[in-house]
């Protein structure tokens, strides 16, 4: 850690001999501190939260969730100026909620919440209103998870707030220094029996994590008031503010899913009633206003759909946690590769060569989803050919690029991200971006300077890069090598779409139909998607294709292709054999789907084909 994130503070609240000024009292000014002590302290040991995550699955991020969330909460803190200590607290409770991560985060966000709905009117907080306040802070809590299990932040919530209550009434403590000193050690107890609670906490011998970061946060309040001092001040782990989310329920569903609904008069009962058949781990934390979801599910389209019946939707995510549990515990290479869905990758080969993909947002009019997870080529397909809205494809944002980083960094040694091309988007420049604010110079992010298949095969080579043991800078260099090698050819069967979307002027399609003529795009050596022919006449259309991808290929050159098809998968499967027929040397083939990077603007019947002058990594 470097002298700027490491550095230690003393707050007006210390006396000159480092004694403790908390009083019978709180103001807003000193629960900030308090706060941004217990959140240092959590910063401090999140690595240490991710190795002992068992519950549910051995996913390695609650830690980091946990740091994320009260991120948001640290960021609100210092942009806020009051001694109103209610006031600051629905502040806190408010970012929480925004910033909740994870079934873990978005707990704790509504225990906050709680604690705020008691407190909010007070310019100053007692002791027993404290203690009142962190009991329905509890209850907040467990009536937001559908299926609440001891043994977790749950249990650790109300042996806090039960022992609180019991000090305040019985006047055993008279300021916060006491009541924290004294209800630590039963905070204490409580998380050292979730180690025996639940079965896999009992296996691994470990306490529950998400309430060991709970105890954590406590603890550096506690310290604060003992001393008025802040104690040391952490950044929150590979400097990211959005965790990536993993886990699940007993590998039960693949999807952990995430949502903001913003709305008037939202019903948290019928929300819940909504979501609880698409899933497990259901939490739902917020107000009638504004409600962060948090599910795990196979189905996440259906999931942002329900959930739109109740307001208007922001920050949607589905993390593939069956991926990311892979990677949280895997043994075969040193360096992770990522790409964007953009790349036409079959989902076989994503899972044998440990590929992790960060997906492009598609938009039709209002409505929008995560390419691949809430919206399957099919169906952008079925929904293209019979939508009045032309479609719009948009960048991962940054945050997205940030979530996977993050996560990678924490399991990996190096990390390369394979963008689609920056001519034709700003995904390069937004990776490159998340990767400048991530665990150093661990990631590498390079320009394919190729779209669909081409993309999707310069990854593959990436990764199978990764798996025979090259580090980062390895992997990189034969990328870069491989790239010149690598083609994609598209044949557009007509303008219709490219004219809709604005890429094609209309007299080129009349043009085009007048001499029954189909243009070819392929991507150029700097990174362009442009025409690179035509066929003419329309018989035998699907082998006239092949033909004309083979005869710009070397007979003496090992090839590996790949076809991709538009909701055409019988002329796609035509096009691969007719390939196969036609290269001398072909090391593989194999026919996907085309998703929405060309496919936007070909439409459904567009085919597309993918080749690589192939050498298998040394």
């Amino acid at each position: 850690m470097s002298a700027i994130e490491t550095q230690f503070r003393c707050t007006g609240g210390a006396s000159p001999d480092g004694a403790s000024l908390a009083g019978a009292t709180l103001d807003g000014a000193t629960l900030a501190d308090a706060l941004r002590a217990g959140i240092y302290r959590l910063f401090a040991h999140t690595d240490h939260l991710n190795r002992i995550n068992v519950f549910p699955v051995p996913d390695g991020d609650t830690g980091t969730n946990l740091a994320m969330t009260m991120s948001a909460v640290l960021g609100s803190l210092d942009g806020l100026r009051t001694a109103h200590a209610g006031e600051l607290l629905v502040r806190v409770a408010d970012a929480a909620i925004d910033g909740a991560r994870g079934n873990s985060g978005a707990i704790l966000a509504q225990f906050l919440h709680g604690v705020a709905d008691s407190l909010e009117e007070r310019a100053m907080i007692g002791v027993a209103e404290f203690a009142a306040a962190t009991e329905t802070g509890a209850r907040y809590a467990r009536d937001a998870v559908i299926e609440p299990r001891e043994g977790t932040l749950l249990t650790v919530f109300a042996a806090f707030a039960a022992k609180l209550q019991q000090l305040a009434a019985e006047g055993a403590a008279t300021d916060f220094r006491r009541l924290f000193a004294a209800a630590l050690p039963a905070a204490r107890v409580a998380l050292d029996r979730t180690r025996t609670m639940l079965d896999v906490l009992r296996s691994a011998n470990v306490v529950d994590a998400g309430a060991a970061g709970f105890v954590l946060l406590v603890e550096g309040m506690s310290a604060y008031f003992a001393t008025g001092e802040l104690g040391e001040v952490h950044s929150p782990p590979h400097e990211t503010d959005e965790p990536m989310s993993v886990g699940g329920s007993e590998g039960e569903h693949r999807y952990c899913t995430e949502c903001i609904v913003n709305g008037a008069g939202i019903d948290p009962r019928r929300l819940r009633e909504s979501l609880a058949p698409l899933g497990s781990s259901l939490v739902i934390a917020g107000t009638r206003r504004k409600a962060r979801i948090h599910v795990h599910t196979n189905e996440p389209a259906q999931v942002f759909d329900a959930a739109a019946r109740f307001g208007t939707l922001a920050a949607q995510k589905a993390d593939d946690m069956h991926r990311q549990t892979l990677a949280a515990h895997h043994t075969r290479a040193v360096t992770a590769i990522v790409t964007d869905s953009a790349a036409d990758i079959p989902e076989e080969a994503l899972e044998r060569l440990d590929v992790h993909v960060v997906p492009v947002r598609v938009h039709f009019g209002s409505r929008s989803y995560l390419d691949k997870v809430s919206l399957s080529p099919q169906e952008f397909y079925r929904e293209l050919a019979t939508s009045g809205v032309y479609p719009q494809t948009s960048q991962p944002p940054p945050g997205d690029f940030r979530r996977m980083y993050g996560f990678l960094a924490s399991h990996y040694q190096h990390i390369v991200s394979i963008t689609l091309t920056a001519r034709v988007s700003g995904t390069y420049a937004a990776a490159k971006g998340a990767a400048g604010r991530v665990a150093g110079d661990k990631v590498r992010v390079l320009d394919s300077r190729n779209v669909s298949l081409g993309q999707g095969l310069l990854t593959m080579y990436a990764a199978e890069c990764a798996l025979a043991g090259y580090d980062g800078a390895r992997v990189a260099a034969a990328v870069e090598a491989m790239r010149a090698k690598t083609r994609t050819w598209g044949l557009l069967a007509g303008l219709d779409y490219a004219v809709r979307g604005g890429r094609v002027p209309a007299f080129v399609r009349t043009l085009s139909r007048l001499l029954r003529c189909s243009p070819v795009l392929t991507n150029l050596a700097d990174g362009r998607i442009a025409p690179g022919g035509a066929i003419f006449g329309r018989r035998d259309l699907t082998v006239r294709f092949a033909h004309f991808v083979t005869r710009r290929l070397r007979a003496d050159t090992t090839y590996r292709i790949a076809v991709g098809h538009a909701d055409a998968e019988v002329e796609g499967g035509r096009l691969l054999e007719a390939l196969r027929a036609g290269i001398p040397q072909l090391d593989s083939g194999y026919l996907t789907p085309l998703g929405t990077a060309l496919g936007v603007h070909g439409g459904p019947g567009m085919l597309v084909v993918g080749t690589q002058e192939y050498t298998p990594p040394a």
